[in-house]
């Protein structure tokens, strides 16, 4: 018999702008889509082209009953 294990996973996605020295965040973000389009407005307005994207995730465990 063959288990299978499966488990919820929440992620958050962030960009910063790390071109010369700006800083400007976009914010936690659930879609990837959300933080990309922030990125490209910001270099879009700045002309800045280098982001710094950072990851996060969060694992639950649950008990199969």
């Amino acid at each position: 018999m063959s288990r299978a294990v499966l488990r919820y996973v929440p992620h958050t996605i962030r960009h910063v702008c790390v071109a010369g020295g700006c800083g400007a965040e976009s914010g936690a973000h659930d879609e990837q889509t959300d933080a990309q389009d922030w990125a490209l407005r910001h270099a879009g307005r700045t002309g800045q082209d280098l982001f710094r994207r950072v990851f996060t995730d969060h694992a639950r465990v649950t008990r199969e009953t």
